[in-house]
């Protein structure tokens, strides 16, 4: 039996469609069948070459699944079982550098990824852009069976990247709960979830940002709990909390402007090197702002994101709005309406 895979084959070069076969998973992993593979925001920075990563890869850390095969002995370790959904976390923190030991394994100095494999080594299928994956059982984290699991896949990443920023922040003795005011940069997945969650946390005034004419972005922003969507050309001030989600380098110039003395400054979203920007370092010593940025994020958050949707399923039918689907082996045309600005979500499907 073979399944099919798109690999990354170079920087702007088409994805190619290949066929592998598939065999048993070895001992400690599981083999996944596809549900959804959701296409992120850093899969397109490594597409465009903002971030390095080498060919031939099947690329993807967003994978949703149904486990169809694994050990016993797996089995009972982890308590994941056959025909379970599940969500692949690719993060594979050492366990032992300071961070790892102070309870901080997402900021792991010495993190590895379970998508990393040579696709012309077996097991083969070790990214999210094919209908089948294998990952270490370790780092499955189930789905219960009350929610979708293609529902789930739409913030995968984009949740628990939300949720970490906010826990990091909470490290840093920032109470957030006691805001009036919080502005989301960017309209894409994270920033939607970051309004969805900052509506959940009860923030009076919460306001979307987003560039050019982008009505079904908007409309979903306020389905989601904003109370005002803006454009990036018109003025906020003081902001308790700002979190940029754009990506865009001058976003971060703009979020500092935004702020109130001692507001807060949530980055996970510049996440690729997309160019420099020229800042007023004296608006951080003036305001004494607190900016904190944050890349990656651990099993514990997707667990709480999990936890997130379970109580908040009302949002669900909402969330399904975002969702654009495409097939594996049309992830080309996928990537050309992403670059064209047509989605919102995009997810990869058998």
């Amino acid at each position: 039996m073979k399944a099919k895979a798109a690999v990354y084959t170079g920087i702007n070069k088409p994805f190619e469609i290949r066929e592998f076969e598939l065999t048993a998973p070895p001992l400690g992993m599981a083999k996944i069948k596809l549900v959804a593979s959701g296409v992120c925001g850093t899969d397109l920075h490594i597409h465009k070459g903002k971030l390095a990563i080498p060919p031939p890869m099947i690329i993807g850390h967003e994978f949703v699944g149904q486990v169809e095969e694994l050990s016993a002995e797996d089995s009972k370790k982890y308590n994941i079982n056959i025909g379970e959904n599940v969500i692949v976390d690719i993060a594979c923190p050492c366990g032992e550098c300071k961070l790892c030991r102070d309870g901080d394994d997402a900021n792991c100095v010495n993190m590895g990824v379970t998508n990393g494999g040579n696709p012309d080594e077996p097991p083969h299928l070790w990214g999210g852009y094919s209908e089948y994956n294998y990952s270490p059982v370790q780092n499955l984290i189930k789905i219960p069976s009350e929610l979708n699991p293609k529902t789930t896949s739409v913030y995968a990443c984009a949740g628990p990247t939300v949720i970490h920023a906010f826990q990091l922040a909470e490290r840093a003795n920032c109470n957030l709960h006691n805001a009036q005011t919080a502005v989301v940069q960017g309209l894409g997945p994270v920033g939607t979830f970051a309004v969805l969650y900052l509506a959940a946390m009860k923030i009076p005034n919460i306001i979307a940002m987003t560039a050019g004419n982008t009505p079904k972005r908007e409309e979903l922003a306020y389905k989601l709990g904003a109370t005002k969507v803006i454009g990036v050309d018109e003025t906020v001030t003081d902001a308790d909390l700002v979190f940029e989600a754009s990506g865009n380098p001058a976003a971060f110039v703009n979020g500092m402007n935004m702020l109130r003395n001692r507001g807060v400054y949530l980055v996970p979203g510049q996440y690729s090197n997309s160019g420099g920007v020229e800042i007023q370092p004296q608006l951080i010593t003036f305001k004494a702002l607190h900016i904190i940025g944050s890349s990656q994020y651990s099993i514990s958050d997707v667990k709480m994101y999990i936890e997130f949707l379970k109580n908040n399923q009302h949002l669900c039918t909402t969330i399904d709005e975002l969702i654009t689907e495409y097939k594996v082996e049309d992830v080309n045309k996928a990537f050309a309406d992403i670059n064209a600005g047509k989605n919102v979500k995009t997810i990869l499907v058998p």
